[in-house]
């Protein structure tokens, strides 16, 4: 209801659609079996999604892909976002582990990985975050020695996502352990049956059903051929995968929080109190407005970041969209966590129950604000790119001049 389609052209507003018919057809028992973590992974919608050729729409289509932009996939997760964080996040997997194998890996491993996991017959995982921290990802500590033409892997990742289940996992590993972390790093691609051991499964606030877990390498053998990309060079592969890692969470948000704000609002012309509705009053009807205002803000946000990124792929800017899509991550997802809330106080008592699904949206959008980089990472990117942006030659206005002093420099004291 509340979502816009200004600035898509006809190809993707028919995509909107399509995906729209898709969600809606989604059992609601499967989120109910996800949330009480009956399940360990909502198989059977990655599955059909597969069928219906809705994963991996920005991929060529040889690999079973539709060739579309960043921006129709950040439409067609928003719509998947209003299912919640955990089947988001199985949709936007194919785009972020798909991305480092498309982008780096050797032809075979496209043709073993990234072609079935677009079909839906794979399933994979990112192991990024270790027990000694999350967004220090330069730190890790998980180790891959050469050996002949294999390397051994030594450490363990937690909070893996599909973690119990994935049939293949994108492992970053130290294989330089003399050198900073940046230039320390490697990739590889683990499958599960090389011996991954599943150490622990999280009992999470929300996000369930995704068979998160702890998991482990114990002189774990990966053949040389399961590299991807260069020897101690990762944080290429990295730095890449978070356009999607940190496109796709925001786009995810934008989807929530539409979807708790929707609830509220329909409660709240049918609610009455003091004999009116309650959404005629203030303290309901403005809570509604800034949610509204802010869900378009974080949602043109978005757009804007996936519209920088196609053109910097394109060729046509040489502006790495990194800036873009940090403030699109970090907007989409504060925004986000605000609208759920705003949802939940229209609610009132019975938004605190099960009776509506607004309880599990914000334990679901508490994480957003903490995964894939939190927001305080994402406030240092932005600022180090936009610093730099200073750098550059400018043909801006001196703006300083416009000031009536503005030539006494013996009052411009810096030291």
């Amino acid at each position: 209801m509340l979502e816009t389609n200004f600035f898509l052209d006809d190809e993707i507003v028919t995509l909107r659609e399509e995906v729209k018919e898709f969600v809606s057809a989604v059992d609601p028992e499967l989120l109910r079996k996800m949330d009480r973590d009956e399940v360990d992974y909502p198989f059977e919608f990655v599955e059909e999604a597969g069928k219906r050729g809705l994963l991996g729409l920005r991929f060529p289509e040889e690999y079973g892909g539709r060739n579309l932009s960043w921006l129709a996939e950040s439409v067609a997760v928003e719509e998947v976002g209003v299912l919640g964080m955990g089947i988001g996040c199985a949709y936007a997997m194919i785009s972020i582990v798909g991305e480092a194998i498309y982008r780096f890996g050797q032809e075979w491993q496209k043709e073993e990985f990234l072609k079935p996991l677009i079909k839906g017959k794979k399933i994979a995982a990112e192991g990024l975050t270790e027990p000694r921290g999350g967004s220090d990802f330069f730190g890790t500590t998980t180790k891959a020695e050469k050996r002949g033409n294999k390397w051994i892997l030594n450490g363990t990742k937690r909070f893996i996502a599909g973690g119990k289940v994935a049939d293949f996992y994108l492992i970053y590993a130290r294989t330089d352990p003399n050198a900073p972390g940046h230039k320390a790093l490697t990739a590889f691609i683990v499958e599960r049956d090389m011996g991954v051991e599943i150490e622990d499964l999280h009992n999470l606030m929300g996000f369930r059903g995704m068979g998160t877990a702890r998991i482990a390498f114990k002189n774990l053998e990966v053949p040389d051929e399961y590299r991807v990309g260069e020897v101690n060079e990762a944080r290429i592969v990295f730095n890449r995968m978070m356009i999607p890692e940190r496109l796709t969470s925001a786009a995810g948000a934008v989807g929530l929080a539409r979807a708790a704000i929707e609830v509220a609002m329909k409660y709240s012309d049918k609610r009455k109190a003091f004999g009116r509705k309650i959404r005629e009053f203030q303290g309901v009807s403005f809570k509604v407005a800034e949610s509204i205002a802010k869900l378009d803000a974080a949602r043109y946000l978005v757009y804007a970041a996936a519209r920088a990124a196609d053109d910097y792929d394109a060729g046509k800017s040489k502006l790495d969209p990194r800036r873009f899509v940090s403030e699109a991550k970090y907007i989409a997802t504060e925004f986000g966590w605000e609208i759920v809330n705003n949802a939940m106080q229209i609610l009132g008592g019975i938004g605190y129950t099960q009776v509506y699904p607004v309880e599990r949206m914000l334990r679901d959008m508490r994480l957003a604000p903490i995964w894939t980089g939190s927001n305080e990472i994402m406030k240092l990117l932005i600022q180090h790119e936009a610093y730099k942006m200073l750098e550059l030659p400018s043909r801006d206005r001196d703006y300083e001049k416009d000031a009536v002093d503005w030539y006494k420099e013996f009052e411009k004291v810096y030291e």
